[in-house]
């Protein structure tokens, strides 16, 4: 389930807002406290599984600011989740910053994976 301010910024995407909440509840629940005991490997590669796949659904073309709502999404819950799992107060984005999500962590980066393609346009 989405919290209101999760809810406000996938608003005003048109038709394919309801996708987005989708797979941002999608992303949430592969994420919740309850699901701390995989390690972050297999985590991970279940939500890059699930951001390319759904990610399917949109077009390429303007949809540069879906894509940026769910790897925001994806960011702030593994973030949530790797606090819950090694017992870390909220924020920890100074222990794991951004950067690291992508590149040590190996989330994936939407948003520049389709950006060299042809017809993508975002």
């Amino acid at each position: 389930m989405l919290f209101a301010e999760d809810r406000a910024r996938v608003h005003g995407y048109g038709s394919s807002k309801k996708r987005v909440i989708r797979i941002c509840e999608a992303i949430s629940a592969m994420t919740g406290r309850e699901q701390t005991l995989p390690d972050h490997e297999m985590v991970v590669a279940k939500l890059n599984r699930t951001i390319i796949g759904r990610a399917n659904y949109f077009c390429l073309g303007p949809v540069s600011e879906a894509y940026r709502a769910v790897e925001q999404q994806a960011r702030k819950r593994l973030l949530q989740w790797l606090c819950a799992k090694h017992k870390l107060v909220w924020p920890a984005a100074k222990r794991f910053p951004e950067v690291s999500l992508h590149e040590v962590l190996g989330l994936v980066r939407f948003t520049k994976r389709t950006s060299n393609l042809p017809w993508a346009t975002s």
